[in-house]
C-alpha cells in the first residue's frame, strides 16, 4: 500500500508518486478520510507557497493476530496494521486442551486477554494468520496430518475458525511461516529464493522460490522429516507418524541417543530436553559431541540433496536444535569441505518467533488487499 510505504505525505506527494491528476487524488483521499483509513498530521514544508496538509496512514483502524500452534503450546503476537509489535505471548497448553477444539477456545480468550489488555475492541481484529506443525491444505484451511498426533487429521481447522473468531482467517503451516517471516523480518529480506530449515521436535523445510512459498500439488513440499537417507530410511513413511529422518535428526531421536550412552558420559544419566544435549556438546563432553556429530552429517546430506534440486541463494536454520551453534557450526562445516558448491547457511535472526512473524505478514498482505471490505 503506497500510503504505508510514504509515511507521512502530502496529496502532492502521493499524485507524483503515482502519476494520478489532482482531482483523483483529492476524491480517493477524501474516500479514505471518509473511512477512517487515514489522518491528518499537520502540515509540510512549503516549495514555495501554501504548505501542503500532510497526512497519514491509520495504523490503528485494526489490528492482526500471528498464532504458532505447538504440539503443547502457542505463541500468538499481536500487531497493528503497520507491523508493529504491540503484545507477544507464550502460553503452555494443558495436556488435555492439545486437541484442535480445545486449542481454539484457549486461543480465542488468550487473544481477547490481550486485546483488552490494551483497549482494544475485539472488532478491530481484522485478519488472522495460524500456523500448524503438519500437512496444510492451505486452499481448503484443512491440516491432513500431525506427526505422532491422532486428534490432528483431516482437521477442517479454517472451518473451526470461523466459529470463533469473524475476522479474516488464514491457515498455513508453521515451517512455510517461518520461512515468510524471515522473508518479511528476517534474515532473509534480500532473497527471492532460500529455504528454511527447521529441526526441533520435528524436522521440515519451507522452501521459497522466486519470491512465494512451493506448496507441491499435494502440499507436502518440504517434509523432509520423510527422505529417504542411507540406513536409516529403509521403512516406508507413514504421513501420521514422525518420519525416520525426524526421528534420528529431532530431539526424541538425540535424547534416545543420549540416554542409552549417557551412563558413560560422566554426567547424570537423564536430561530432559534436547537441546541439553546440544549444551554438552558446546561444553565439550565427548559422548554428546559424538551424537551431536553424527546428527550433523545428517543434516550436511539434507542440506546437500536441496541444494542440487533447488539452488538456492541462502539456506536458514532455525528450530530449537537447528539453530544451536552446536548442530549449525560442524554442519556448516561439513559443507564447506563437499565437493558440491553450496550457498550460504545463517542462523534464523527471528527465533522462536518467525512463525508468528510469517503469519502476520500473511494476515497483512490480506489486509492492504481488502481494506474496503472491512
Amino acid at each position: 500500500m503506497l500510503l504505508k510505504k510514504l509515511g507521512h505525505s502530502s496529496r502532492a506527494d502521493i499524485a507524483r508518486e503515482t502519476g494520478m491528476s489532482a482531482p483523483t487524488v483529492a476524491n480517493v483521499v477524501s474516500d479514505l478520510n471518509d473511512m477512517g483509513l487515514i489522518e491528518w498530521i499537520g502540515e509540510g514544508a512549503s516549495s514555495g507557497g501554501r504548505r501542503p496538509d500532510n497526512l497519514r496512514f491509520k495504523a490503528d483502524y485494526g489490528y492482526l493476530a500471528g498464532v504458532d500452534i505447538a504440539a503443547d503450546s502457542f505463541r500468538v503476537l499481536l500487531t497493528d496494521l503497520n507491523g508493529t509489535l504491540l503484545e507477544e505471548q507464550y502460553e503452555p497448553l494443558a495436556k488435555e486442551a492439545r486437541n484442535p477444539s480445545a486449542v481454539i477456545e484457549v486461543l480465542r480468550v488468550s487473544l481477547k486477554e490481550l486485546m483488552q489488555r490494551r483497549g482494544l475492541p475485539w472488532k478491530k481484529l481484522l485478519a488472522m494468520t495460524v500456523g500448524v506443525a503438519g500437512i496444510t491444505n492451505v486452499r481448503d484451511g484443512i491440516v491432513i496430518s500431525v506427526s505422532g498426533s491422532d486428534t490432528w487429521r483431516d482437521v477442517p481447522l479454517l472451518e473451526m475458525l470461523k466459529e470463533q473468531f469473524s475476522c479474516a482467517l488464514f491457515v498455513e503451516n508453521d515451517t512455510n511461516l517461518a520461512a515468510i517471516g524471515e522473508h518479511f523480518r528476517g534474515i532473509a529480506q534480500s532473497e527471492e529464493s532460500f529455504i528454511f530449515v527447521t529441526v526441533g521436535a520435528g524436522v521440515g523445510a519451507g522452501i521459497f522460490v522466486n519470491g512465494r512459498i512451493v506448496h507441491g500439488s499435494s502440499w507436502s513440499a518440504g517434509e523432509i522429516g520423510y527422505l529417504r537417507i542411507p540406513n536409516i530410511a529403509s521403512m516406508q513413511p507413514s504421513l501420521y507418524e514422525f518420519g525416520r529422518l525426524e526421528q534420528v535428526l529431532g530431539a526424541p531421536g538425540i535424547l534416545r541417543s543420549w540416554n542409552a550412552v549417557s551412563h558413560k558420559a560422566g554426567v547424570p544419566a537423564k536430561v530432559r530436553k534436547a537441546s541439553s544435549v546440544l549444551d554438552l556438546a558446546l561444553e565439550g563432553n565427548s559422548v554428546a559431541q559424538k551424537i551431536v556429530h553424527q546428527r550433523a552429517r545428517l543434516l550436511k546430506d539434507v542440506v546437500l540433496n536441496l541444494s542440487l534440486t533447488l539452488n538456492p541463494s541462502l539456506f536458514v536454520f532455525g528450530g530449537d536444535l537447528g539453530a544451536h551453534p552446536a548442530l549449525l557450526e560442524p554442519t556448516v562445516e561439513m559443507l564447506r569441505k563437499s565437493e558440491v558448491a553450496v550457498a550460504r547457511v545463517l542462523p534464523s535472526s527471528l527465533g522462536n518467533s518467525a512463525v508468528v512473524w510469517g503469519a502476520i505478514a500473511v494476515a497483512m498482505k490480506d489486509a492492504e488487499q481488502n481494506l474496503y471490505r472491512y
